[in-house]
């Protein structure tokens, strides 16, 4: 096959696969489109089956990774976590609607760096929908604070995104020290977040709300706390130790499935759907199309576009043209084509990438999946998004956003060390 030809045909599959995947036709998972279109490049030739190998080798742990945490917020769902954070956010409010928009801030920070932002979009939003009816406040500020709070606030923790997984890996460092740098980043970066909404949604934060009804608070899933917890300890241990953290991911997963399939509050059968393999073929997939895009000829256009060095400017170069990519491929396949090129830099280059593609993802629908998921459950609440306000929303927000954040990984880098 001729180069020219290979790379056209790894072009088109990748955007025929992103575009399947952000408009999913007949309700088809991403997947359905994504893993023909690998098998149709290892068969041509446009990318070898050494290198789609290689490429599934690096992945399987990570997706692994990500099955397990995935399994682990349902079951916490299951075990009412989320109701009682929703229960919890209407009791504090007091009917005050900027009060609440604190509490959708806190709790939907918390469960993104825990849990990994998927929880925050599909189990916490409805949540939020329905704390917010129940006060009679406006819900727009406090969903679209999900949403955005699914990228940005997925910064903290290796195991918050699956984009922070891949950069993890190719990173090289601990759990804990990953954590350590990206800890004053993830605090700017929500900050810079708050301030912005405070103000575009003003009239709606101004609106009427009532304090709710007094009624029983529902019962605080303490074994789903005490075990969260214990899974986050086994990561900063694991890691410690030179041991894959996601057996630590698996562990907590398979006690939480194992006190619900005892107390018959779940099946296999739904402990295998909270998994979402088909999102996870389709992650497996479109890793082997983005690498062969690269094989291809993007590796090397883009080589000269990436600043050297970890200096403050090379860093916020760096992080800008992640958010640009992002927002134009999408942000897994802007990281995976990313990491390979900023990680011979070192782990602040890496970090850097990692910034981009989860805080200039908020610009656009399209550029993370996270937010296509996102507009999805509104809709299934008759709600939509106007994209004129979404896109001043990601103007106002992303730019700050993006360059404080790397000015405080470039302190971090400094006080730390990278």
């Amino acid at each position: 096959m001729s180069a020219s030809f290979a790379e056209g045909l790894s072009v088109g599959l990748l955007l025929v696969v992103l575009v399947c995947a952000v408009v999913r036709p007949w309700g088809w998972p991403e997947a359905v489109v994504a893993v023909p279109a690998a098998a149709v490049l290892i068969g041509t030739g446009a990318i070898s089956l050494e290198h789609a190998r290689a490429e599934a080798e690096q992945l399987a742990p990570v997706i692994g990774f990500l099955a397990a945490v995935l399994v682990l917020a349902q079951l916490c769902d299951d075990e009412g976590l989320f109701r009682a954070c929703g229960a919890w956010m209407a009791r504090t409010a007091r009917g005050r609607p900027r009060r609440l928009l604190v509490q959708v801030f806190a709790i939907a920070s918390v469960i993104t760096a825990v849990l990994s932002l998927d929880a925050t979009v599909v189990l916490l939003t409805p949540v939020v929908f329905a704390t917010a009816a129940r006060l009679g406040a406006r819900p727009k500020p406090h969903v679209y604070a999900c949403t955005h709070l699914s990228n940005t606030a997925s910064l903290l923790l290796p195991v918050s995104n699956l984009t922070n997984l891949l950069a993890f890996a190719a990173s090289g460092l601990s759990f804990t020290r990953f954590a350590a740098l990206m800890a004053l980043p993830w605090l700017v970066a929500i900050g810079v977040e708050y301030v912005v909404f405070r103000r575009f949604f003003t009239t709606d934060l101004d609106a009427g709300a009532q304090a709710p009804s007094a009624a029983e608070p529902p019962e605080l899933p303490l074994f789903a706390l005490v075990t969260v917890g214990c899974t986050l300890a086994g990561f900063v241990l694991t890691s410690a130790i030179g041991i894959n953290p996601a057996w630590a991911a698996l562990a907590g997963a398979l006690v939480l499935a194992a006190r619900a399939l005892a107390q018959r509050r779940t099946t296999p059968t739904a402990i295998v759907g909270a998994a979402t393999v088909p999102f996870l073929a389709f992650v497996l997939a479109l890793g082997i199309v983005v690498r062969a895009v690269v094989d291809n000829g993007l590796s090397s256009a883009l080589t000269h576009l990436i600043p050297d060095g970890t200096a403050l400017p090379a860093l916020l170069g760096i992080a800008a043209l992640a958010a640009v990519l992002a927002n134009i491929i999408n942000n897994l396949p802007a990281v995976l084509v990313l990491l390979p090129l900023t990680a011979p830099t070192g782990p602040g280059a890496v970090l850097a990438v990692l910034l981009g593609v989860n805080i200039g993802p908020n610009l656009t629908y399209a550029g993370s999946l996270a937010t296509l998921l996102w507009r999805r459950i509104l809709r299934e609440h008759q709600s939509d998004v106007d994209l004129g306000e979404f896109t001043r929303l990601g103007l106002l927000v992303v730019p700050a956003a993006l360059v404080l954040a790397v000015v405080a990984l470039w302190m971090s880098l400094q006080a730390l060390g990278g």
